[in-house]
Order: structure tokens, then C-alpha cells, then sequence
């Protein structure tokens, strides 16, 4: 009865780390979601950046992005995603994430109010400053 009790204020366990794959792919769809059109061209360049970022076959590319796609829809927050991807990706190579993400954003050729608020908060969340998410999103524009 006592181990009941105390069972009741022991804390709970770590969620089960996640794979940064996952995490990142989990974001490009997220981010990609945001303005409430999920349109074949971000899906077209969520599969580009993957297949580049982890140099793998578009069948598993696309197992990827599905397997993502699942897992952003039944994540009930975007902490759990940046925390993730700051355990794993060093601090230098989290610019090249914030760029995959604008290169999501800018692909359908429309930016919105939620789009640039959730990359604020991303970058944030990654340790990333909003003049050096600016540059990410300059470099993206230019090399379109």
C-alpha cells in the first residue's frame, strides 16, 4: 500500500529519446503544416532536402517523410522535436536545419504570420538567434 502511495509521487520516466532523423523530418512536416496546405511542392522538397541531408534512396526517403508525418500529428508539442535534434545535432550544424526549414517555407512561394512565428520559436528553441535564422532565410533566397 505504502509503494502505491510513493508510487504516486515518484517522477515519471523520460520519454524514449527520439531519433533525430525523425526529429527533423517531424519539423519539415510540422513547419510545413502551419499554413494549413500541405501541397505536393513542400512534400517534394521535404523529400529533397532528406534524401540530401542523410544520403538515402527516395523509397527510403519516402518511408522517412510517412514515418514523420505520422509522428508530427500525434506529437502534442514541438519541444519534444528541438530537444532532440540540440541533443544530437551540435550547435554548428543547427544552422543547416533552420535552412531546411525556410527552404519548407519559402517552396510554396507564400510566407505566413504562423510560418515566421513558429521559425522564431524554433530557432530559438535550437539555440539559434533570429538575425542568424535571417541569414538562413537569406541564403535560401538566394540560392532559389
Amino acid at each position: 500500500m505504502i509503494d502505491k502511495i510513493f508510487s504516486l509521487f515518484a517522477p515519471e520516466a523520460e520519454p524514449q529519446k527520439l531519433d533525430d532523423r525523425i526529429a527533423i523530418a517531424g519539423l519539415l512536416v510540422r513547419i510545413a503544416r502551419t499554413d494549413g496546405d500541405y501541397s505536393h511542392t513542400e512534400i517534394a522538397r521535404i523529400d529533397r532536402i532528406l534524401a540530401k541531408r542523410y544520403e538515402i534512396t527516395p523509397e527510403k526517403t519516402t518511408e522517412l517523410r510517412q514515418e514523420a508525418e505520422v509522428f508530427e500529428k500525434s506529437a502534442p508539442d514541438t519541444v519534444r522535436f528541438t530537444r532532440s535534434i540540440k541533443d544530437s545535432v551540435p550547435h554548428d550544424e543547427r544552422e543547416a536545419v533552420i535552412e531546411a526549414l525556410w527552404e519548407v517555407v519559402l517552396a510554396d512561394g507564400v510566407r505566413n504570420t504562423y510560418e515566421d512565428t513558429l521559425m522564431r520559436l524554433l530557432a530559438n528553441l535550437l539555440g539559434i538567434t533570429d538575425m542568424d535564422s535571417a541569414r538562413c532565410r537569406q541564403r535560401v533566397l538566394s540560392n532559389q
